[in-house]
């Protein structure tokens, strides 16, 4: 038997001692040491538990088995106004979160996604690439003790990294990034006039295995719940539409239905039948998911400064839209109006970059990264009520911010050429 063999042998008999004492089975847990001997002895731990959970997953993404299932749907319903607004949140507030990850680039980071499961993290650079993260593994490495890190060997350190995918395939900024909802795809647009999908179900393919060519810089991509869809901004007005599976692409009937200037943001609807659009013009619009016809529009949204991101509720009833105004705006589709206007971010006025504004996983806080203050304001969703503020602790204004769709931990993509994870820790 190799030297290695027998290292990794004691190591798993200590693991499993460790393990037994941590569960409460003492009797098994000092009946399994007078066997085994381990020197020196042996703590109570549950990083046998981590290291199978990771080992099985790891396994299952590389025999291309994994399924990235969302974990529990995030408690609570959701902003509804309709009925009720006075509903006590059931979430942690955005200023007790902590960073638990920080992934560096060699260029200023501008864009994430989360995985609709939760379980993945993407970031994108102008240094051209693009990371996939695990979060369970980020989470991992930040309670784990420095001085056993430090005794990891330099496999250990391999398989415990949470960067799982490095991908290079375009030529120039990455400027968009979403997960494909069934399969583990992930689409990325690029200043290089491409969209590009990506398989990273395999470990060693770094290259797209599909591309679109499109006519201009790329801005936004959003897939279809489906998968089979991706709506594509450009540095153009037109807004496009591509079958996945067959590269056929569809733009809207009337011209007139498109914007007058480059689109900044797109977005399906949860339930399918609509998406959104928001552009350098000003103006949102609200398109009909099958005729991919405009059926409600939001001219100058933000008093005609530039709108820069449109997300949906999860009920499909409400979009939020921040803008270069650094106001923060619910929009209602039933009546057409702004319900709620989130105040208090950019008080030296108007922003000079594009960011993004989101909800937390329970949409009972709005977030919205400060890019004189270089912090994250939050309100409450319902009422609008200024919540404490959150250092970002980066170098520079931040970017982009995704939340997780299934728990409280967010990414913040900054052009300090660094990408945080946030996460809120149980208080027990």
């Amino acid at each position: 038997m190799s030297l290695n063999n027998v290292k990794t042998k004691e190591l798993m008999y200590r693991l499993m001692i460790s393990q037994l004492f941590y569960d409460g089975h003492k009797t098994m847990a000092v009946n399994l040491a007078n066997i085994v001997k381990p020197h020196p002895a042996c703590p109570p731990s549950d990083r046998l538990l981590n290291v199978v959970r990771m080992g099985i997953r790891e396994e299952e993404l590389i025999t291309g088995k994994k399924e990235l299932k969302p974990d529990p749907i995030a408690p609570g319903s959701g902003v509804d106004l309709e009925f009720e607004t006075d509903v006590q949140t059931i979430s942690p507030e955005p200023a007790l979160y902590q960073t638990c990850y920080v992934t560096s680039h060699k260029g200023p980071c501008r864009v994430g996604a989360f995985h609709q499961s939760g379980l993945l993290v993407a970031t994108g650079s102008h240094d051209t690439s693009i990371k996939i993260l695990d979060v369970e593994r980020m989470l991992a490495k930040s309670a784990t003790p420095a001085e056993v890190i430090a005794q990891e060997t330099p496999q250990q350190t391999m398989e415990n990294h949470p960067v799982i995918r490095t991908l290079y395939d375009h030529n120039e900024e990455v400027t968009a990034l979403d997960f494909h909802p069934v399969h583990q795809q992930l689409a990325s647009g690029s200043k290089d006039f491409s969209i590009k999908f990506f398989d990273f179900s395999n470990p060693s393919v770094k290259k797209a295995y599909k591309s679109i060519q499109e006519s201009s810089p790329v801005t936004c991509l959003s897939f279809h719940p489906s998968g089979d869809y991706i709506l594509a901004g450009t540095e153009t007005p037109t807004l496009r539409l591509y079958d996945v599976n067959t590269f056929q692409c569809f733009v809207a009937a009337n011209p007139d239905d498109q914007h007058k200037k480059a689109v900044t943001g797109v977005s399906w609807s949860p339930n399918a039948n609509l998406f959104v659009s928001c552009s350098e013009d000003g103006d949102i619009k609200i398109w009909d998911g099958v005729s991919n016809r405009v059926v409600n529009k939001f001219e100058a949204a933000h008093d005609g400064a530039e709108v820069c991101s449109v997300r949906w509720t999860r009920n499909s009833k409400y979009v939020l839209s921040c803008g270069l105004d650094s106001l923060v705006k619910l929009w209602e589709l039933s009546t057409s109006r702004c319900l709620v206007a989130y105040t208090g971010a950019g008080a030296t006025g108007r922003m000079e970059h594009r960011t993004t504004a989101v909800f937390n996983h329970t949409e009972d806080y709005v977030l919205f990264p400060d890019e004189k203050t270089i912090s994250l304001c939050s309100w409450d969703s319902r009422n609008a009520e200024r919540q404490k503020l959150l250092s970002l602790g980066h170098n520079g204004i931040v970017r982009t911010i995704v939340h997780s769709p299934t728990g409280p931990a967010f990414l913040t993509c900054s052009e300090d050429f660094r990408a945080r994870f946030w996460f809120r820790k149980s208080s027990e």
